[in-house]
């Protein structure tokens, strides 16, 4: 899931990155107000850790205007500050959880679950016999758990999420990978042969062979799809 980070403290802002991004997420950091809500407009994250502290605009700005560009948006406050005027305020704003510097690691991650079972819409994708949690990072086909990577996971999270359209080598390599467009590499190829055995997928050649239709389709000569239709 698309996950926005606003937080100054740039080391902190990796640290959060790295944990979350393990479990699957695609994370985008932000280090001030502005860019902040830059990224939200852009991005149209599924959740946002929001700090108070932030340079340019403050984290109660951005507050509001994350609150304005939708309702269903999960946010989750992480600020040092202690009092309790500023955590009712902040839930009076539109806030759904707060949590104060230092903090476990382990709690922000459940916290986070928490609150994207509660709040996002679209959390269990389902194709056929295909099943993808996106909150729990759970496959199942034909009701058996297949075991993925994180960066397996989000190429077949991002291909489900558009389903029916054909989706481009570049732009998977750019949401699954955050490289540019025109990297030359077949990165993409080798992930969807790893999906494709692990899912027990039907291969190109095998396609002609015994008439069934694959899960993941090659659109010759740009990318790959999943059909609209199971």
């Amino acid at each position: 899931m698309r996950l926005l980070i606003a937080e100054d403290d740039r080391a902190l802002g990796a640290f959060l990155a790295r944990g979350l991004e393990m479990d699957g997420h695609q994370v985008t950091v932000a280090t001030d107000g502005e860019m902040a809500m830059e990224a939200a407009r852009r991005l149209e994250p599924e959740m946002a850790v929001l700090d108070l502290n932030l340079p340019r605009r403050d984290g109660a700005e951005v507050l509001q205007f994350l609150r304005s560009l939708t309702e269903d948006l999960p946010i989750l406050i992480l600020t040092a500050r202690q009092e309790a005027e500023t955590r009712l305020r902040c839930l009076e704003m539109g806030a759904d959880d707060f949590m104060q510097k230092p903090f476990s690691f382990a709690e922000l991650r459940a916290r986070c679950r928490a609150l994207l079972r509660r709040r996002s819409p679209g959390l269990v994708l389902r194709h056929g016999d295909l099943e993808v949690n996106r909150v729990e990072h759970t496959v199942r086909r034909r009701g058996d758990p297949v075991v993925l990577t994180s960066r397996e996971f989000a190429l077949l999270e991002y291909l489900m999420l558009h389903r029916g359209q054909a989706v481009s080598r570049s732009d998977l390599l750019q949401a699954v990978w955050n490289m540019k467009r025109t990297a030359g590499t077949n990165v993409v190829d080798v992930y969807i042969n790893y999906l494709r055995r692990k899912l027990h997928d039907v291969s190109p050649q095998q396609e002609g062979e015994t008439r069934a239709e694959p899960l993941i389709r090659t659109v010759r000569g740009f990318g790959y799809q999943i059909s609209a239709n199971a």
